[in-house]
């Protein structure tokens, strides 16, 4: 396929139209499913996360890591916090591609996969020159879903004049190009921009995004025009009462809200945008990061959730006036009509169980029935108890599950001097990435991958993995396939 940018309509056409033949990268439009006796484990280092009681029956199996030599691509090496991803059917061929960002990298590779889901190359299809800022959390437009791209929507977050990247997955390595950036989405400390599928609000593209910061805002970018990510408009969440302090809104309570614009958005500078969410009086969250909606149509695509990790002062112990400590999951229910209006509620809330409870949640997976929320618990809160978690959020009941969790194995001495080699007596110094359901993709049901970022895996021999020569980070990084997991 042709390189394309989004400077310009002419160029988002081109991306819209151009991969319009890979519109449905799921089973349904290929071949035999995969074979369950296939997921093994793929990777020449353990699994580095371990169910947790009463999901005994989940079969973890390694995907790729660090250590590992694919036979396409001897010198490739996979790099260090995979993060925001996306997993597909190969449109030119038989098997999967799989695309993830390194987030201390600044770039985003893309592995290649066999039809029993065995990586065979790998390569880097943005470094850190084109990447700019750190790559958090990512997500997957196609035809099929949202009625448009396929484009990989990728966020910066190094500080807040980062922006957000529309990148094409399927084109040839283009490892420096900058000129693919969405000004129309404005500049922020941003983890994930997030289409709403193409049935939630029909005839227009909404895309959310979640600015990681201390004074945090649910930002929606607002389009008439299915795929165009050049001339909507940019609003951000306000309460209709505009009461700003997150604090102010407690679990059990359900809250009007509504999207309020921005001015001058293209020429605004991030520090600009921010002036502007005080004076209009927007919510100010502590970190909103990931954000996703609930899958099983009935309008679920109006039903998002989002986290908002959470900050503490520098003892990491005591609250930041107005803020959440712990983190905590919001659910935002759309108006049926008008996508700047509905209600918002807290549904989970670190400060119920401090420090056994969720702790700093960043990444968020919502299938028809559950919410799966994943620490990022690495800010070391001294009253924390566990190391970095899975949790299963139960729509209909309303209960919460701890599922999987980081296995750090600090008794295996091996084990320990290569994995923990850093930090090695603290707790929850390991995060995770992206958690995405690929059932579909694969044909195996309750199929899910999940990326981890293993801090204190490191060795010289990772540094450099984009090839940029940028970055001197030495961890290493994992992908895991998880099957069981309830949908």
């Amino acid at each position: 396929m042709t390189k394309t940018t989004f400077t310009n309509k002419t160029a988002i056409a081109a991306l819209i139209c151009g991969c319009m033949t890979f519109s449905g990268c799921t089973l349904k439009d290929h071949d035999q499913p995969v074979d369950p006796a296939q997921l093994v484990n793929r990777s020449v280092n353990p699994a580095l996360i371990k169910s947790m009681p009463g999901f005994e029956s989940l079969k973890i199996t390694t995907l790729i890591s660090s250590d590992d030599e694919l036979q396409d691509s001897p010198g490739f090496v996979y790099g260090a916090q995979p993060d925001g991803g996306a997993f597909v059917k190969n449109p030119n061929g038989e098997g999967f591609i799989m695309v993830n960002n390194h987030e201390i990298l600044f770039s985003v590779s893309r592995v290649f996969l066999d039809k029993n889901l065995k990586p065979v190359k790998g390569e880097y299809i943005v470094d850190a020159e084109g990447g700019q800022w750190r790559l958090c959390s990512a997500t997957l437009a196609t035809p099929q879903e949202h009625g448009f791209g396929p484009v990989f929507l990728t966020a910066g977050e190094t500080n807040s004049e980062s922006m957000t990247h529309a990148i094409d997955i399927f084109a040839p390595a283009d490892k420096k190009n900058k000129t693919r950036t969405v000004s129309a989405f404005g500049k922020w400390n941003a983890e994930n921009a997030v289409p709403l599928p193409k049935d939630a609000f029909p005839g227009k593209t909404v895309i959310l995004i979640g600015e990681d910061d201390t004074n945090g805002q649910l930002v929606a970018y607002v389009s008439d025009v299915v795929g165009d990510l050049v001339n909507g408009k940019l609003y951000a969440l306000r309460r209709t009462s505009q009461q700003t302090v997150e604090t102010d809104m407690t679990q059990g309570q359900s809250y009007d809200v509504e999207f309020i614009p921005f001015d001058d958005v293209k020429t605004s500078t991030g520090t600009q945008l921010q002036t502007q969410t005080v004076d209009k009086k927007m919510i100010q969250f502590a970190r909103v990061e990931d954000i996703d909606y609930r899958k099983g149509g009935n309008g679920g695509g109006r039903d998002v959730y989002f986290t908002a990790t959470g900050v503490s002062q520098a003892d990491k112990v005591t609250p930041v006036a107005g803020k959440n400590m712990w983190g905590r999951v919001y659910n935002l229910k759309f108006d049926d009509k008008d996508p700047l209006k509905g209600k918002l509620q807290i549904i989970m809330d670190g400060a119920d169980r401090p420090g056994n409870f969720i702790v700093n949640p960043d990444n968020i997976c919502v299938t028809q029935n559950y919410v799966y929320v994943q620490e990022d618990g690495d800010s070391f809160y001294r009253d924390n108890d566990h190391d970095g978690t899975i949790w299963q959020y139960n729509l209909a009941t309303k209960e919460s599950k701890a599922m999987l969790q980081m296995n750090h194995r600090r008794t295996d001495a091996a084990f320990n001097a290569k994995y923990n080699s850093v930090n090695n007596n603290s707790l929850s110094t390991w995060e995770y990435g992206a958690m995405i359901d690929i059932s579909d993709v694969t044909g195996i049901p309750e199929t899910f991958m999940i990326n981890i970022h293993p801090h204190t895996w490191q060795d010289p021999k990772y540094k450099g993995a984009d090839g940029s020569g940028i970055s001197t980070n030495q961890e290493g990084g994992q992908t895991v396939i998880v099957r069981g997991i309830k949908q």
